[in-house]
């Protein structure tokens, strides 16, 4: 009986020793939880483990899908070129100066044109004013809507970014003499009218804007 008694405590000794080494490794290793793919590290990085400094002047080209190749590579061209361009500002940008030019070549605001286009196409809106004001006639057009805007052609000549817009719209024209009569054209009747102008801008200069530069019928 005593020599099972011995056996029994020595056995649950045992046992008291396995089962405390378990669960003081166990404590010991939850003090330090490990580390998973969230945890940021607080703190400055220890020695021997500065982090990289961050890439300088390094810029990708942004991805543009769905235009022809040729398109596609001059789009890149640009953004590469200039970090600011975007396409979408560029296309809500044209819309919005090809309702300007042609409300301001209607009314024949000079000054208008010669912001927004580049010498060459000012001096050809500038030329059909005169013509127009030595024949005594006015022009009330008004743009009723624009239906299309597309991105024709796009390149990156040294530093001179050229896009290319085609730009379906609904113009109402009507031209009056010098009596107010009307000799050509009717408000009622709006007619559809395809644009190809060509934008471009110096990517280098600190000036945003960009300019007419060339005008053709689509």
């Amino acid at each position: 009986m005593i020599y099972e008694i011995i056996i029994l405590a020595m056995i649950a000794a045992f046992l008291g020793l396995r089962l405390y080494s378990v669960l003081g490794r166990r404590a010991e290793h939850e003090e330090e939880p490990v580390p998973t793919r969230f945890d940021q590290p607080d703190g400055p990085p220890a020695p021997g483990k500065l982090r990289p400094p961050p890439a300088q002047g390094t810029h990708r080209p942004r991805e543009y899908s769905g235009f022809p190749l040729p398109v596609d590579r001059g789009l890149r061209d640009i953004s590469g070129a200039d970090r600011h361009f975007d396409l979408m500002s560029f296309i809500e940008g044209a819309r919005s100066a090809y309702a300007m030019i042609l409300e301001a070549f209607w009314k024949g605001d000079r000054e208008t044109l010669k912001d927004l286009c580049d010498s060459d196409v000012y001096a050809g809106f500038e030329a059909a004013i005169d013509a127009r004001e030595a024949a005594g006639e006015t022009v009330d057009n008004r743009l009723v809507r624009i239906e299309e805007v597309e991105i024709r052609a796009a390149e990156l000549a040294g530093k001179t970014a050229r896009i290319t817009v085609l730009f379906k719209a609904d113009i109402a024209a009507v031209t009056r003499d010098a009596s107010g009569h009307v000799v050509a054209g009717s408000l009622n009747d709006a007619v559809e009218s395809r644009d190809i102008w060509t934008f471009s801008r110096e990517v280098s200069s600190a000036e945003p804007h960009w300019l007419l530069d060339e005008t053709d019928e689509g």
